[in-house]
């Protein structure tokens, strides 16, 4: 009898165990982790916080996020945007003169106001351990890209939203969901993840394949005409640009220093968003972050005031109308000549060198440009009640 019921109940269990199939392993949140390349000559050190570690996942969804125009506050047609609105991969991730939101050197957001400056070039962000805003509000490590991106989507003069109300916009796509799941285990959406997936993506937009970057690996030469601009460019007794602005030995063309380079006379010091807003330090007066040349040639225009629209405008002011006032950087050596007197020769020289900093792979990477353009993702998934195509720039 005991036997007769053990194998009765063998039998069952075989059945159930056909009837039901096999049981699947539960899946494992796997997210396809990398290190960020770090090119020759650049710092090994970069901003890639352990809390947001890079993915290709993460990057792929955060790419999405970068170029689409319901991430804004509005959807006045006037007011949609995306941060490709205002960072254009054709402008080396810089506004450019033509962008239709550009207003005296200004941008315009989603609610119609101005910005307090001009834009600054998403170029080598994850290599930027200082300080990040043209006063250097953000200061690293305490604060970082994260930060940077969350304060812009809800500022009321960029993309004045509410952590709220972007991640009821984006959760309420279809389409994006699955592509959070697929980055962060879960496909629930929160404004912490939408900020962690466009900061993945800022991370990637690394350019280090200029003239000048061949130069220094050995794999084209500079032009004499451009060699002079360099020669300038790192000289106390030419340009005098390296103090601010690094060469060779700091190939992100920048020290990310705040400080005051001569633009304007002390009168003019009237800002209410300088560095002095921040510390409070009087010698803080008109101080502004030094940003990166690289690819300068994309990145008109120019200050932190947009005020040049061209490399020859620039180099003029630093040539003779360089101010004195009782901030100025030690660093301006030649404020006492009104600036370091280039002649028109040595103008035409340092301009040549500073176009060898443009990388032109850099703009034209599909890996940084507007997925909803070359993406297989269905139309009808990218354009939800009538609410505009994802990436088109109002």
């Amino acid at each position: 009898m005991r036997l007769f019921w053990k194998c009765t109940f063998c039998a069952v269990s075989a059945a159930v165990a056909v009837a039901c199939g096999p049981v699947e392993p539960e899946k494992v949140f796997e997210p396809s982790y990398f290190d960020l390349p770090v090119p020759e000559y650049f710092p090994t050190l970069t901003n890639v916080p352990a809390s947001n570690r890079l993915s290709e996942e993460g990057v792929r969804l955060g790419r999405h996020l970068f170029y689409d125009i319901r991430l804004s506050g509005s959807y006045r047609a006037e007011g949609m945007l995306s941060c490709a609105s205002c960072h254009r991969q054709e402008n080396a991730f810089e506004c450019g003169l033509d962008n239709p939101r550009l207003d005296n050197g200004r941008m315009t957001g989603a609610a119609g106001l101005q910005t307090a400056h001009g834009m600054l070039p998403l170029i080598n962000i994850a290599f930027n351990t200082r300080c990040f805003g043209w006063n250097g509000a953000l200061e690293y490590p305490e604060s970082n890209l994260e930060t940077l991106i969350a304060r812009t989507l809800v500022d009321s003069t960029e993309f004045a939203g509410t952590e709220q109300a972007i991640e009821q916009r984006i959760a309420g796509i279809p389409f994006y969901p699955p592509l959070f799941q697929e980055a962060f285990g879960s496909s629930e959406v929160t404004f912490d993840r939408i900020v962690s997936a466009i900061a993945q993506f800022v991370r990637t937009l690394v350019s280090s394949n200029s003239k000048f970057d061949r130069y220094m690996r050995g794999e084209a030469q500079l032009s004499p005409e451009e060699m002079r601009g360099y020669v300038l460019f790192t000289t106390e007794e030419g340009a005098d640009c390296f103090h601010c602005h690094g060469g060779a030995g700091n190939v992100l063309f920048s020290t990310y220093d705040i400080l005051v380079n001569g633009l304007d006379p002390q009168e003019a010091f009237t800002d209410p968003y300088d560095r002095y807003s921040v510390t409070g330090d009087p010698m803080d007066k008109g101080a502004y972050r030094i940003p990166t040349l690289r690819n300068i040639a994309y990145t008109a225009p120019y200050m932190h005031d947009g005020r040049f629209s061209t490399l020859g405008e620039v180099i003029d002011q630093y040539s003779e109308n360089v101010f004195h006032s009782p901030y100025i950087s030690p660093l301006m050596h030649h404020v006492n000549d009104n600036g370091v007197q280039l002649t028109a020769s040595e103008k035409q020289c340092l301009e040549a060198f500073l176009l060898c900093l443009s990388d032109e792979e850099f703009i034209r990477n599909p890996d940084f440009s507007n997925p909803f353009v070359q993406d297989t993702v269905p139309a009808q998934a990218q354009v939800q009640a009538g609410k505009g195509v994802p990436g088109s720039r109002p």
